[in-house]
């Protein structure tokens, strides 16, 4: 990973949210030896939660598709009311927008699987943009 990464994560804080255990933890894993600090939720419920309680978030890190209550979209709505400005990734295990939400081909975006490498790359690019 180069320099930068590490330097930038060092400082940034990221919320995962995944309703798949081992895919949250895998992610979860790659952005903490990326040197982020990260929090984790199972559900857009407890994810809220957490941005209600924590103060320094700076990046959502959301499943686009989830099973319940919320999507990764309706989640990511909620939380900018929360905390206006926060940065949004999502990850999709669909290569093709016809199984994630509608307008999905407009959204920052990473496929699953993704490689440590990439994913370095797109929260990078995320996080640096000026749009959310």
């Amino acid at each position: 990973m180069s320099d930068i990464v590490r330097a930038a994560g060092t400082r940034e804080q990221i919320l995962v949210l995944d309703d798949d255990e081992m895919v949250r933890e895998v992610a979860v894993r790659q952005l903490t030896s990326l040197g982020y600090r990260v929090v984790s939720a199972s559900t857009g419920t407890e994810a809220l939660e957490v941005l209600a309680r924590v103060g320094d978030i700076d990046l959502l890190f959301s499943d686009l598709v989830m099973p319940g209550e919320m999507g990764g979209r309706e989640v990511a709505e909620k939380a900018r009311r929360i905390r206006p400005g926060l940065k949004v990734l999502f990850s999709s295990g669909y290569a093709d927008d016809s199984q994630a939400d509608d307008g999905a081909e407009n959204l920052p975006l990473i496929v699953k699987p993704y490689r440590k490498k990439d994913l370095a790359e797109k929260i990078q690019e995320v996080l640096g943009s000026t749009v959310g």
